[in-house]
């Protein structure tokens, strides 16, 4: 416990009772934790001033003790009173910024050896225990208060717009013109363009309604022209390359024989008419 023992020695004029010692002990925790005392009362004073010792008439008033500290960064100050009732001595923190407030409640006889106040090895009893209970109970308390209070306070941060591509990952990249390769897809349609190719069956550039194998830009078996009707279709009728739906099922033939097919069923029809039954 360093420093303890120096206070205690530079306050022993002023300590009278076990309330007193308890006062000091207390002070010294607070000092400990990063604050200064500035004053004994709960208003500013032209003599206040930083310092780690108990300032002058901290002991005057035996019923209630009145100090004020502040953290050393500046950023926190503190309003402690201890207030003695019969053997028992409440304390009561007050964080100024934040106004969150704490407070504990000690039997002095516990942890002050009333008899022995001039030796300070034998003034305090279960100081460990003391100072764990202090700490818990009024500086823990304070510093969690006061961390969630600025937290919430403090502005949140300023993140820049997102971008199109952070928004929608599914976003079709603009076209580069820069690159050697060009992506295979056209730039994503206006919002008022879906619908346009029932609007123009023929659907030039994007493609229309009408399913054209001819123009499917997969390799094909030639088409019959004359797929599905009763007799072939004269030479011409459809242009090569011309665009058609087939009057049948693709891969049927016309009922009727194909020309070049004649010299070859002509003897045969010669001979069965010779030899057809008579009558």
């Amino acid at each position: 416990m360093a420093g303890l023992e120096v206070l205690f020695a530079s306050a022993a004029p002023a300590i009278t009772c076990a309330q007193d010692a308890l006062v000091c002990f207390l002070h010294w925790e607070v000092v400990t934790h990063g604050y200064y005392s500035l004053g004994a009362s709960d208003q500013p004073g032209p003599d206040d001033k930083k310092s780690e010792l108990l300032p002058a008439g901290w002991s005057t008033n035996k019923d209630l003790y009145v100090l004020r500290y502040e953290s050393k960064d500046g950023s926190r100050k503190l309003l402690v009173k201890a207030i003695t009732m019969e053997s028992s001595m409440i304390i009561n923190v007050l964080e100024y910024g934040s106004q969150q407030v704490a407070d504990l409640t000690l039997n002095v006889d516990d942890y002050i050896d009333a008899e022995h106040l001039g030796d300070f090895h034998r003034t305090y009893k279960n100081s460990e225990e003391l100072r764990s209970r202090i700490a818990s109970g009024i500086i823990t308390p304070i510093h969690e208060q006061w961390e969630k209070a600025s937290s919430i306070s403090s502005p949140h941060r300023e993140f820049p717009p997102a971008t199109a591509r952070e928004v929608d990952l599914l976003r079709i990249p603009p076209p580069h013109p820069h690159t050697s390769r060009q992506p295979p897809w056209c730039d994503p349609l206006g919002p008022f363009a879906a619908g346009g190719e029932d609007l123009d069956p023929f659907g030039y550039p994007r493609g229309g309604m009408i399913v054209d194998p001819l123009r499917s830009g997969f390799p094909r078996a030639l088409i019959d022209p004359s797929s599905g009707l009763p007799n072939r279709l004269p030479p011409g009728a459809v242009p090569p390359g011309a665009r058609f739906d087939p009057f049948g099922p693709i891969g049927t033939s016309p009922s009727g024989p194909r020309p070049d097919t004649w010299a070859v069923m002509s003897p045969m029809l010669e001979w069965k008419e010779h030899h057809r039954a008579p009558g």
